[in-house]
């Protein structure tokens, strides 16, 4: 049977959700194999069946509670972090929370869904999701701290990250607005984590510069961009995490987190 302009429509929508959905995926599980093997099998059921998601009004939201849906019989999506990881060897991680509260913030803090529709996505009721996510928020505090190398051109957004970090416990080694200041802040610092932006002052690239750092350590890193969807195609090897601009606080700190918790070195 042909496909009408509606059923068109409703694949279109499921196809820019789930961007979202793979970089929600990775983070919840804590693998990107692991993350896109979930999201290759929802996006199969989701485009063979897409009365599924246009039961609710939201693509996105119903992609993101089909997704839930689908992982349920099989049990849950977590993993433990590796021993190895940054975050094993200074015993504190994302994956230390339990799995509720870890779900229900990263659906709101970094998928930027409401409480209540968190709450929807997880089959849960809007209290215990807010229950879930006020406790994940002081589990955010005890983070072990860590040195982070900021790689950004534009003055202002850099102290501004520079002060979200210090304010979530962390050491700020250095800010590097070129290519060669961030490798060369790398090698003196040996940081534990890289937050770039990844355009950079007089054409450099971020990408260039985490590229030519992880030749000489192995480190997770955090991409900053406007259009994250670019960067999450499944089709190479990617970054640990990815975060839009602007972001809150909250996010930063699960994003450093997952991202420690998820590279090992």
């Amino acid at each position: 049977m042909a496909e009408g302009p509606a059923t068109n429509k409703m694949s279109e929508a499921i196809s820019r959700a789930l961007p979202f959905l793979r970089r929600y995926a990775r983070a919840v599980t804590g693998s990107q194999k692991r993350g896109d093997e979930w999201v290759r099998l929802c996006a199969e059921v989701a485009m063979q069946q897409p009365d599924l998601v246009a039961q609710t009004e939201d693509t996105k939201l119903g992609v993101f509670t089909l997704f839930h849906r689908l992982q349920q019989p099989f049990g849950g999506l977590e993993q433990a972090g590796s021993e190895n990881s940054v975050s094993g060897r200074l015993k504190e991680s994302l994956t230390d929370m339990a799995p509720l509260q870890r779900q229900v913030l990263l659906l709101t803090v970094l998928e930027g869904f409401t409480v209540a529709d968190a709450a929807k996505i997880l089959g849960i009721e809007t209290e215990a999701a807010e229950r879930s996510l006020d406790e994940a928020r002081r589990e955010l505090q005890r983070v072990a701290a860590v040195r982070v190398l900021v790689i950004e051109d534009e003055a202002v957004i850099a102290l501004d990250v520079a002060d979200i970090v210090r304010n979530a416990g962390h050491q700020v080694v250095g800010i590097a607005a070129t290519e060669k200041t961030a490798v060369e802040l790398a090698k003196q610092h040996s940081p534990h984590l890289v937050l770039a932006d990844i355009q950079l002052r007089g054409g450099d690239s971020g990408i260039a510069a985490v590229n030519q750092i992880m030749r000489s350590i192995n480190v997770p890193v955090i991409f900053v961009t406007g259009y994250p969807e670019r960067l999450l195609t499944g089709k190479q090897v990617e970054p640990a995490f990815v975060i839009s601009k602007p972001f809150d606080p909250d996010l930063l700190r699960a994003a450093i987190a997952q991202a420690l918790d998820t590279v090992a070195i």
